[in-house]
Protein backbone atom coordinates (compact mmCIF):
# COMPACT_ATOMS: atom_id res chain seq x y z
CA UNK A 1 0.00 0.00 0.00
CA UNK A 2 1.18 3.14 -0.96
CA UNK A 3 0.37 7.07 -1.64
CA UNK A 4 3.30 7.52 -3.90
CA UNK A 5 0.62 7.97 -6.78
CA UNK A 6 -1.54 10.07 -5.01
CA UNK A 7 0.91 12.40 -4.13
CA UNK A 8 2.39 12.88 -7.51
CA UNK A 9 -1.24 13.31 -9.25
CA UNK A 10 -2.29 15.89 -6.85
CA UNK A 11 1.29 18.24 -7.43
CA UNK A 12 0.20 18.34 -11.02
CA UNK A 13 -3.50 18.82 -10.86
CA UNK A 14 -4.03 22.54 -8.83
CA UNK A 15 -2.64 23.99 -12.35
CA UNK A 16 -4.64 21.78 -14.05
CA UNK A 17 -7.60 23.27 -12.21
CA UNK A 18 -6.56 26.58 -12.48
CA UNK A 19 -6.65 26.39 -16.50
CA UNK A 20 -10.06 24.46 -16.07
CA UNK A 21 -12.06 27.03 -14.08
CA UNK A 22 -10.02 29.94 -16.20
CA UNK A 23 -11.76 29.08 -18.90
CA UNK A 24 -15.23 29.93 -17.25
CA UNK A 25 -14.16 32.80 -15.80
CA UNK A 26 -13.93 30.98 -12.19
CA UNK A 27 -11.58 30.25 -9.21
CA UNK A 28 -11.57 27.05 -8.23
CA UNK A 29 -9.72 24.90 -5.37
CA UNK A 30 -8.63 21.61 -4.03
CA UNK A 31 -8.77 20.11 -0.39
CA UNK A 32 -6.86 17.13 0.14
CA UNK A 33 -8.14 14.60 2.54
CA UNK A 34 -5.58 11.96 3.33
CA UNK A 35 -6.99 10.64 6.98
CA UNK A 36 -9.91 8.77 5.49
CA UNK A 37 -9.30 5.07 4.33
CA UNK A 38 -9.06 6.02 0.52
CA UNK A 39 -7.79 9.75 0.21
CA UNK A 40 -9.62 12.17 -1.44
CA UNK A 41 -9.18 15.55 -3.41
CA UNK A 42 -12.17 17.68 -3.18
CA UNK A 43 -12.68 20.41 -5.78
CA UNK A 44 -14.57 23.47 -5.09
CA UNK A 45 -15.27 27.28 -5.49
CA UNK A 46 -16.42 30.04 -2.75
CA UNK A 47 -19.57 31.70 -2.57
CA UNK A 48 -20.12 35.27 -2.09
CA UNK A 49 -21.03 34.47 1.71
CA UNK A 50 -17.65 32.56 1.88
CA UNK A 51 -19.58 28.95 1.52
CA UNK A 52 -18.42 26.26 -0.30
CA UNK A 53 -20.12 24.91 -3.60
CA UNK A 54 -18.30 21.58 -4.19
CA UNK A 55 -18.39 20.13 -7.77
CA UNK A 56 -16.48 17.33 -7.75
CA UNK A 57 -14.36 14.53 -5.64
CA UNK A 58 -11.85 12.26 -6.86
CA UNK A 59 -11.03 9.42 -4.17
CA UNK A 60 -8.05 7.37 -4.09
CA UNK A 61 -8.10 3.26 -3.26
CA UNK A 62 -4.35 2.91 -2.09
CA UNK A 63 -4.73 -1.03 -1.96
CA UNK A 64 -5.41 -1.28 -5.63
CA UNK A 65 -3.31 2.00 -6.36
CA UNK A 66 -6.14 3.49 -8.38
CA UNK A 67 -7.71 7.02 -8.39
CA UNK A 68 -11.79 6.42 -9.08
CA UNK A 69 -14.79 8.30 -8.93
CA UNK A 70 -18.31 7.38 -7.07
CA UNK A 71 -21.59 7.25 -9.19
CA UNK A 72 -24.65 5.90 -9.20
CA UNK A 73 -26.16 2.66 -11.61
CA UNK A 74 -30.31 3.89 -12.12
CA UNK A 75 -30.72 0.45 -13.30
CA UNK A 76 -29.20 -1.26 -10.47
CA UNK A 77 -29.99 1.29 -7.59
CA UNK A 78 -26.44 0.67 -6.34
CA UNK A 79 -23.17 2.59 -6.13
CA UNK A 80 -20.80 2.15 -8.89
CA UNK A 81 -16.94 3.33 -9.36
CA UNK A 82 -15.59 4.58 -12.10
CA UNK A 83 -11.87 3.87 -12.94
CA UNK A 84 -9.70 7.07 -13.66
CA UNK A 85 -6.46 5.50 -15.22
CA UNK A 86 -4.09 8.24 -15.37
CA UNK A 87 -3.80 12.07 -15.05
CA UNK A 88 -5.52 12.59 -18.25
CA UNK A 89 -8.45 10.74 -17.63
CA UNK A 90 -8.95 12.37 -13.57
CA UNK A 91 -8.36 16.18 -15.38
CA UNK A 92 -11.18 15.30 -17.47
CA UNK A 93 -13.37 13.86 -14.59
CA UNK A 94 -12.82 17.37 -12.76
CA UNK A 95 -13.48 19.50 -16.31
CA UNK A 96 -16.50 17.70 -16.87
CA UNK A 97 -17.57 17.90 -13.35
CA UNK A 98 -16.76 21.30 -13.34
CA UNK A 99 -18.88 21.89 -16.44
CA UNK A 100 -22.22 19.90 -15.18
CA UNK A 101 -22.07 21.98 -11.76
CA UNK A 102 -22.09 25.55 -13.61
CA UNK A 103 -24.95 24.44 -16.12
CA UNK A 104 -27.17 22.88 -13.15
CA UNK A 105 -26.23 25.81 -10.76
CA UNK A 106 -29.30 27.85 -11.46
CA UNK A 107 -33.31 27.83 -10.97
CA UNK A 108 -32.96 26.75 -15.15
CA UNK A 109 -33.75 23.36 -16.23
CA UNK A 110 -30.86 22.18 -19.60
CA UNK A 111 -32.08 20.27 -21.94
CA UNK A 112 -29.20 18.33 -24.26
CA UNK A 113 -30.62 18.62 -28.18
CA UNK A 114 -29.20 17.25 -31.44
CA UNK A 115 -28.22 20.19 -33.69
CA UNK A 116 -28.55 19.19 -36.81
CA UNK A 117 -25.74 19.27 -39.32
CA UNK A 118 -24.47 17.61 -42.64
CA UNK A 119 -21.09 17.46 -40.63
CA UNK A 120 -19.66 13.56 -40.37
CA UNK A 121 -19.57 14.46 -36.32
CA UNK A 122 -23.14 15.84 -35.18
CA UNK A 123 -22.42 18.65 -32.35
CA UNK A 124 -24.42 18.64 -28.87
CA UNK A 125 -25.91 22.06 -28.29
CA UNK A 126 -27.16 22.97 -25.04
CA UNK A 127 -30.72 24.96 -24.85
CA UNK A 128 -31.60 26.89 -21.56
CA UNK A 129 -35.54 26.54 -20.66
CA UNK A 130 -36.79 28.59 -17.73
CA UNK A 131 -39.13 26.57 -16.12
CA UNK A 132 -41.70 27.19 -13.18
CA UNK A 133 -42.13 24.78 -10.59
CA UNK A 134 -45.59 23.84 -9.94
CA UNK A 135 -45.21 21.75 -7.16
CA UNK A 136 -42.42 20.75 -4.57
CA UNK A 137 -40.18 17.54 -5.18
CA UNK A 138 -42.61 14.57 -4.16
CA UNK A 139 -41.16 11.49 -2.77
CA UNK A 140 -41.90 8.23 -5.04
CA UNK A 141 -39.71 5.85 -3.02
CA UNK A 142 -37.62 6.34 -0.03
CA UNK A 143 -35.20 4.19 2.00
CA UNK A 144 -34.54 6.42 5.11
CA UNK A 145 -30.29 7.21 5.06
CA UNK A 146 -30.38 5.05 2.05
CA UNK A 147 -32.23 5.57 -1.18
CA UNK A 148 -34.82 7.88 -2.40
CA UNK A 149 -36.42 8.92 -5.77
CA UNK A 150 -38.48 12.50 -5.83
CA UNK A 151 -40.50 13.91 -8.46
CA UNK A 152 -41.14 17.78 -9.54
CA UNK A 153 -43.95 19.00 -11.95
CA UNK A 154 -43.19 22.39 -13.77
CA UNK A 155 -44.17 24.43 -17.06
CA UNK A 156 -41.87 25.91 -19.53
CA UNK A 157 -42.63 29.33 -19.64
CA UNK A 158 -41.16 29.51 -23.08
CA UNK A 159 -44.05 27.61 -24.61
CA UNK A 160 -45.83 26.06 -21.80
CA UNK A 161 -44.72 22.29 -21.84
CA UNK A 162 -44.99 20.30 -19.13
CA UNK A 163 -41.49 19.32 -17.08
CA UNK A 164 -41.02 16.27 -14.77
CA UNK A 165 -37.94 16.48 -13.14
CA UNK A 166 -36.66 12.81 -11.10
CA UNK A 167 -33.84 12.70 -8.41
CA UNK A 168 -32.20 9.78 -7.20
CA UNK A 169 -30.35 10.04 -4.07
CA UNK A 170 -27.98 7.81 -2.57
CA UNK A 171 -26.50 7.65 0.75
CA UNK A 172 -22.82 6.80 1.13
CA UNK A 173 -20.53 6.62 3.95
CA UNK A 174 -19.31 9.83 2.99
CA UNK A 175 -21.60 11.74 0.96
CA UNK A 176 -24.97 12.43 -0.80
CA UNK A 177 -24.57 11.12 -4.36
CA UNK A 178 -27.62 12.66 -6.98
CA UNK A 179 -28.70 11.61 -10.46
CA UNK A 180 -31.10 13.82 -12.11
CA UNK A 181 -33.13 13.23 -15.44
CA UNK A 182 -35.93 15.72 -17.25
CA UNK A 183 -38.54 15.23 -19.38
CA UNK A 184 -40.55 17.29 -21.57
CA UNK A 185 -43.98 17.17 -22.93
CA UNK A 186 -47.50 18.76 -24.23
CA UNK A 187 -50.57 19.06 -22.97
CA UNK A 188 -51.87 17.21 -25.43
CA UNK A 189 -49.76 14.16 -24.81
CA UNK A 190 -50.52 14.08 -21.06
CA UNK A 191 -53.41 11.73 -20.81
CA UNK A 192 -51.78 9.51 -23.28
CA UNK A 193 -48.81 8.79 -20.77
CA UNK A 194 -51.09 8.77 -18.13
CA UNK A 195 -53.44 6.00 -19.83
CA UNK A 196 -50.22 4.26 -20.77
CA UNK A 197 -49.17 4.01 -17.73
CA UNK A 198 -52.30 2.70 -15.54
CA UNK A 199 -52.74 0.06 -18.22
CA UNK A 200 -49.53 -0.98 -17.46
CA UNK A 201 -48.55 -1.08 -14.16
CA UNK A 202 -49.83 -4.83 -13.49
CA UNK A 203 -46.84 -5.54 -15.33
CA UNK A 204 -44.30 -3.43 -13.78
CA UNK A 205 -41.52 -4.23 -11.16
CA UNK A 206 -41.48 -2.73 -7.85
CA UNK A 207 -38.24 -1.40 -5.64
CA UNK A 208 -39.35 -4.19 -3.05
CA UNK A 209 -38.68 -6.96 -5.76
CA UNK A 210 -35.12 -6.14 -6.81
CA UNK A 211 -33.29 -4.80 -3.67
CA UNK A 212 -32.78 -6.32 0.15
CA UNK A 213 -35.41 -4.17 1.62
Amino acid sequence: MTTEWFDRVTEELQDHLNSICEEYDQIGHMNINRASKHPRIEFFVSTEDEDRDYFCTILFDPYNEEFYVESFDVELLQPTRIILHDITDIIEAVHESFHEFLTHDSDSELVYLDDDSDDEDDEITIEEIDVEWETPEVTAFLIEDNVEVTYQFGVDNANGDGVLRRVNRLWTDDDILEDESTFTFKKDEASTIIAMIASHMDRMVGYDEIIDL
